[in-house]
């Protein structure tokens, strides 16, 4: 089947579900980047029946796809994406109780509306999270995590979709650790995760939650465009501290710049592009290397014109 054939397969498959569609969609309209041109389409995927049969299509017609939720970890390329985005977004976000200390959520549901839940049912645990703009599965195939606290410290399972089939996964079989999952090995598609949580007072949960939101408004450069904490934190290190000991505070390339506020952070200064963006990326990694003898691996996940899972 010919290319054009495919998406347009694609594209029907996705609206008799009820799926809303996007075509050409510019991706700098869905990432915290705000950088990324055209996809061939933009599907906001409403159920896992759906998500199941498209991938499978997709997986069958060599097609190439990815698979995205709140965009708030991603940088896409200039040229777009040669392939479809399934997201992830509001139509994929229920949550529900499981017991009274259980919480089930879908992958498209935001850290955020769970935090929320969680507090308004009384339960503690997740308040680290609040604050981070991501998406349940996001967090999970990251594993998420800020201010001590991990998704793996209150992850139960999670149901993730391959070849058409939904498996589930205890935490255990995850291989979860800083800011790593399985599924970044096995390619698999997180649909749905189950949080243990614990009874806690109310007025509790919302001083820790205000608590960690202030500390992010305080520190980190929110008032612009960004991709979340750039690099990772080497082992016994802080990326912002052996990027700002490098000299590289306020270090720029084009309109993107190492953030004065926070060293650990690549900002959007306006119109930055796919290009800006990598190279300062390098740049930092070369400095930081022949400085300080770290290496800071890449946080943020760069999708490049003609990368496809399929």
């Amino acid at each position: 089947m010919k290319e054009d054939n495919v998406i347009e397969k694609i594209i029907q498959k996705a609206e008799e579900y009820g799926c809303d569609v996007l075509p050409n969609e510019e991706l700098s309209k869905h990432t915290t980047f705000k950088i990324g041109g055209p996809c061939k389409a933009f599907i906001s995927i409403n159920g896992s029946e759906c998500l199941k049969e498209l991938i499978q299509f997709a997986d069958d017609k060599e097609y190439p796809y990815f698979v995205m939720g709140k965009g708030s970890n991603l940088l896409f390329d200039d040229r777009g994406f040669n392939g479809v985005i399934f997201h992830l977004g509001s139509d994929f976000s229920s949550i529900s109780m499981i017991d009274e200390t259980t919480i089930k959520a879908e992958a498209g549901c935001s850290l955020m509306n769970v935090c929320r839940f969680a507090y308004e049912n009384g339960l503690g645990g997740l308040e680290f999270a609040f604050g981070i703009p991501g998406s349940v599965g996001g967090a999970v195939y990251m594993n998420a995590g800020a201010y001590g606290g991990e998704i793996k410290d209150v992850l139960v399972s999670a149901k993730a979709i391959n070849k058409g089939k939904v498996l589930e996964f205890n935490a255990d079989d995850m291989d979860l650790s800083y800011r790593h999952s399985i599924f970044q090995k096995n390619g698999f598609i997180v649909t749905e995760a189950v949080f243990k949580l614990f009874k806690s007072e109310k007025s509790e949960i919302k001083a820790l939650m205000d608590d960690y939101l202030n500390r992010r408004k305080n520190k980190q450069p929110l008032e612009y465009p960004n991709g979340g904490s750039t690099f990772k934190r080497p082992t016994g290190q802080f990326a912002g501290k052996l990027i700002e000991d490098s000299g590289l505070r306020g270090f720029c390339v084009g309109n993107a710049e190492i953030s004065n506020k926070h060293c650990g952070f690549v900002i959007n200064k306006g119109n930055a592009t796919f290009k800006d963006v990598t190279e300062l990326i390098k740049k930092v990694q070369e400095t930081v290397e022949e400085k300080t003898g770290y290496f800071l691996e890449c946080e943020v996940e760069i999708v490049k014109y003609d990368q496809g899972k399929a």
